[in-house]
This record gives C-alpha cells, structure tokens and sequence, in this order.
C-alpha cells in the first residue's frame, strides 16, 4: 500500500460561510427540540403520577437554571420552525440568490429573537 497520496485538507482551512453555519444551528436545534420533548412527556408523566410528583418538579422549576432552559428552548423552537420555512422556500426552488439567502438567515434570526420574547412577556 502506498501512502504517497496527498491527504484531505482539515476543515480548519476552510472558510466557514453563513449558510453552513445556519444548517449547523439547525441541525443543533432539531436535537435540543427531541431532548426538550423528552422533558415534556416527564412533565406529563409526572402530573400523572400525583400531587407529590408534580411538586417536586414545581420546587425544580423555580429554579433559574430551569428558567434559562425554557427560555433557550423557546429560541430553538422557534428558529427551527422559521428556518425550516426557509428550507422549504429552498425545496421550490425559490430564493436561491445569494444576497437573499444572507438576508433571510438574518430574517430567521430577528425573527426568532422577536417570537421568544414576544411569548415571554406574553406569558
């Protein structure tokens, strides 16, 4: 076996573009989302199983940790949400320019931004 060959470049030498970052972030978010669903169903769970259960995750929820985590949470919801809308906007074959489509991942942003906190303050 030879190893004369050149090898691959690292990812390190290239140049990380904004749409990459954004699939990225996407995919990041699809995850924290299937984790954030896990926790939903053992909240459901736990009203289930009665007053004391329930209590104990009320005494967690009070915490700030848990406050940031919701709030996070929020952002990745509604991120996903508007970036698979971009995504879809991709599938048709619609704008594809690269000017729109740096300036739709800048949409996706303020937009997601302005959701959590418009359900934030609204809750």
């Amino acid at each position: 076996m030879s190893f004369d060959r050149p090898l691959s470049p690292h990812l390190s030498i290239h140049k990380m573009v904004l749409t990459a970052v954004f699939s990225i972030f996407h995919r990041f978010t699809g995850i924290c989302l299937s984790l954030g669903g896990i926790l939903l169903s053992v909240w459901i769970i736990l009203i289930a199983l009665g007053p004391d259960y329930y209590s104990m995750f009320q005494n967690l929820s009070t915490l700030i940790f848990f406050k940031i985590f919701l709030f996070l949470w929020t952002l990745t919801i509604f991120y996903h949400l508007y970036n698979g809308i971009r995504y879809l906007f991709w599938s048709y074959g619609k704008m594809m320019e690269l000017s729109i489509v740096y300036k739709s991942g800048y949409v996706v942003i303020i937009l997601s931004i302005l959701s959590t906190i418009f359900v934030w303050i609204s809750i």
